[in-house]
């Protein structure tokens, strides 16, 4: 099989006003960034709500194994597969950091003959969102520390500030670094950090405002800390904000590619996906929610991260309301949550992983229930796609089939890696099954006006299966804090592992009989919500001792290569 790479470039791409026309958008307002890539304004949610909404369908997975179990690429090939059965639908992605495509991850725009193409744009650079994003966030941080040079009129307490600096790379030397040293017109000496792009709120805000003037209002709403006498500090405060939205005007606005297949795709934003959303912005779906009969869009890790986030936080700024949630499975993940495998990110499986053995499969099967269960207590359609590998069994695919029917959901294998979207006709016919026999009845998991502690102990019990929380005196206090400066509606995020529905990376499975450790909490007040930090969470990702920038390069003719 050809390389990721040379089956993007060898896709016969058609010409992106012809994609906007098929998908209902004006081809004469799409702002065209070269041949195949082009910017939808923001006007498009205004003059597209006229017509039928499409069925709204997140694609999430089971808890991924640290090898990931392909959401993007099952993603884009259901779309390409509901266009085989003549179901026009578009797809919604959030856009790749290029942090992890030079780092252990590689290339995140699909997969063999299911990609987002041209997939050297999409990952390296794109419109340029990611940096203006950065330049935005990191202008707020220069106008901090130069607030606090010129005297500190408002009185920020250094030691509190909480506004780091960001950058689209993954360097672990810059988690923790000292600034302002040098002169004394070098600025305020004082301790500081940066985190990757992805993880910045502005990101969030980016992907959570419906349009120009919110996203305004949000960035406004930011605080970098708090003063002597506790009092919070804002954006607005420091009269960053203004400047901030200019370098995002032209962020706001998604962007337009296509599948290997010439389905439509919007790629907008990319919230890191334990700390914040994980998930592509509000403005993207709110166009194509009407470009087509079906709108996919993906969700980060498993249903109880990306999934959650966008029942309770997501959904509850856009005002849509989901139909369906895909879940991926593969065999290799549910091997892994036997408990009986090491899965080690740069090495090949076990030999003895791959070996058939339908066993293996039903002992780590408990993850793959929780997870349709999730789906399920959101009163949304549950559909479990499972990502065939050719080291699959055919035995092992009937297991996972028969635990999916069992747990009443319906369930189809896709190829689409290798096949494209004919390899995911049987998977959009189980969706399209899924969207006209189940009862959809969406409501989020709380209510606004209940307690912050009472929001994050539902999401532990009824999403996680754990036995209660544990605050930590200092994230109560933190609470009690948020709730008296009038944050208490605020809805929640979890910033915990990806790799257990624990809080514990070691506990596989479905565990049972735990407590979730909440240690710090965290107020994100531009992008609205609270976060919950349980356990150890890096915000800047460091380079494995072979990183994928060490096979990317351009060849003699200025050809990328090693991009896949």
């Amino acid at each position: 099989m050809p390389s990721d790479l040379e089956i993007a470039r060898a896709a016969e791409l058609r010409p992106l006003t012809e994609i906007a026309a098929a998908a209902g958008l004006d081809p004469e307002a799409i702002i065209p960034y070269g041949h195949h890539v082009a910017k939808v304004p923001t006007a498009a949610v205004t003059e597209e709500a006229a017509r039928e909404r499409a069925k709204y369908v997140v694609v999430t997975a089971v808890t991924p194994t640290p090898l990931g179990e392909g959401k993007t690429t099952t993603a884009v090939g259901l779309a390409q597969g509901l266009q085989k059965i003549g179901t026009r639908a578009t797809l919604a992605l959030r856009q790749p950091s290029m942090g992890p495509t030079f780092g252990i991850k590689g290339g995140a725009a699909g997969g063999g003959y299911s990609q987002v193409v041209p997939m050297e744009d999409l990952n390296l650079h794109l419109t340029g969102d990611f940096h203006a994003v950065t330049a935005a966030h990191n202008l707020l941080a220069a106008m901090i520390d130069n607030h606090l040079h010129h005297g500190n009129e408002l009185g920020i307490d250094p030691r509190a500030i909480s506004w780091p600096r960001v950058l689209d790379v993954n360097d672990r030397s810059l988690r923790n670094v000292v600034i302002g040293l040098g002169a004394r017109g070098d600025g305020v000496t004082r301790q500081s950090s940066f985190d990757i792009t992805s993880a910045s709120e502005v990101m969030v805000i980016l992907s959570l405002a419906s349009d120009l003037t919110d996203l305004r209002e949000r960035l406004g709403r930011i605080v970098i800390g708090y003063t002597y006498d506790g009092k919070p500090v804002t954006a607005e405060d420091l009269k960053a904000a203004g400047s901030m939205a200019v370098i995002l005007r032209q962020a706001i606005d998604p962007n337009l590619l296509q599948t290997t297949e010439n389905t439509p795709v919007l790629i907008h934003a990319g919230p890191f996906g334990n700390i914040a959303t994980g998930n592509s912005s509000v403005v993207a779906d709110r166009i194509g929610i009407h470009m087509g009969e079906v709108l996919l869009t993906e969700a980060g890790f498993g249903a109880d991260m990306g999934a959650e986030r966008f029942f309770n936080v997501k959904c509850r700024a856009s005002g849509l309301a989901p139909d369906a949630a895909v879940l991926v499975v593969t065999v290799r993940a549910l091997k892994t949550h036997s408990g009986r495998f090491s899965v080690v990110p740069g090495k090949p499986l076990p030999e003895e992983m791959l070996a058939e053995n339908v066993e293996d499969v039903r002992a780590g099967a408990a993850n793959l229930v929780k997870h349709i269960d999730i789906v399920r207590s959101f009163g949304v359609a549950p559909v479990v796609a499972i990502n065939v590998f050719p080291t699959d069994h055919d035995s092992e695919l009937a297991e996972i089939e028969a635990i999916a029917r069992e747990a009443g959901a319906e369930v189809a294998r896709s190829t689409h890696v290798a096949d494209g979207g004919a390899g995911a006709v049987e998977l959009a016919r189980a969706l399209m099954t899924a969207l006209k026999t189940f009862e959809v009845d969406f409501a989020p998991l709380y209510r606004d006006d209940e307690p912050l502690e009472t929001k994050i102990e539902k999401i532990a019990t009824s999403v996680y299966g754990a036995d209660g929380v544990d605050f930590a005196p200092a994230a109560r206090r933190e609470l009690a804090k948020f709730t008296e400066l009038g944050y208490g509606d605020l809805p929640i995020v979890m910033a915990k592992t990806h790799l257990s529905l624990s809080a514990d990376p070691k506990l596989l499975g479905a565990p049972t009989g735990w407590r979730l450790p909440v240690r710090q909490v965290r107020l994100a007040a531009g992008a609205g919500y609270i976060y919950a930090i349980c356990g150890d969470m890096r915000t800047m990702p460091g380079l494995s001792s072979h990183p994928a920038a060490e096979r990317i390069d351009l060849d003699s003719e200025g050809n990328i290569v090693g991009l896949s």
